[in-house]
């Protein structure tokens, strides 16, 4: 994956930088940690300067969050809860997560967003739920960009520091870069496969739920009519 990387920015320089954070956002298969340190390694030797590393970071990262958020926007709550009730197996979520999910981010909505552009996995994803949550988009827009922009720094300013060095730790960035990949797979799998089954309970316990509610007011109804089918008790 470093050759492969270090490729791209070889040869196309910040506009390989914008297009790889793009494609990691929207598929986080390619860690930024091991982008953008590379893309400051490449600034510290001469290859452009180092505040275009940071703003083709940034931006490649804020258009795949853009792109997430409208995809949020475009699904909605309802209908996502409605796909993991019939398919929250292979989505690794359940109806009760995604209302509790939904919950917290509503609570914590700039912080999540901004904070979770540094979280890697969910670096994209997070936006997916503010669409949902229909966070207004100047604000999704401006927090996405404070997160994004302060990430890329760090770690394009963590690549000016390493300079010649970076290149050593080919060595170690391969396996680690493999690994989160690897992890991230195994943590699917666990989701779907795991023995406890607790998605398909959870499943049939939130459709029983969302039952109840017409079963309580048919019970009602009923309870109604039966009340009003008695004749009063003839005065005497």
């Amino acid at each position: 994956m470093f050759t492969f990387i270090a490729g791209i920015i070889g040869r196309t320089g910040v506009a390989g930088v914008f297009l790889l954070m793009l494609v990691e956002n929207l598929v986080p298969a390619i860690p930024s940690e091991l982008i953008l340190p590379l893309a400051g390694f490449e600034a510290s030797q001469g290859a452009f300067p180092p505040v275009a590393a940071i703003a083709a970071g940034a931006a490649g990262s804020i258009l795949g969050g853009v792109a997430w958020y409208g995809l949020g926007r475009r699904l909605g709550l309802e209908r996502f809860r409605r796909l993991a009730a019939r398919g929250g197996r292979w989505l690794a979520i359940t109806p009760r997560e995604v209302d509790q999910a939904n919950a917290w981010f509503r609570r914590n909505a700039a912080l999540a967003v901004c904070l979770g552009r540094a979280i890697p996995g969910v670096r994209g994803v997070i936006c997916l739920p503010a669409g949902m949550a229909r966070m207004p988009f100047a604000s999704f827009l401006l927090w996405s960009s404070i997160g994004a922009a302060l990430w890329s720094a760090v770690l394009v300013g963590a690549g000016l520091v390493l300079g010649q060095r970076y290149a050593a730790v080919e060595l170690w960035v391969n396996p680690v870069a493999d690994a989160f990949f690897g992890v991230c797979v195994a943590a699917y799998l666990w989701r779907v496969v795991r023995p406890s089954g607790r998605p398909g309970r959870n499943h049939r316990r939130d459709a029983r739920r969302a039952a109840e509610p017409g079963r309580q007011q048919d019970q009602h109804d009923h309870g109604d009519g039966d009340h009003r089918g008695r004749r009063e008790p003839a005065k005497l």
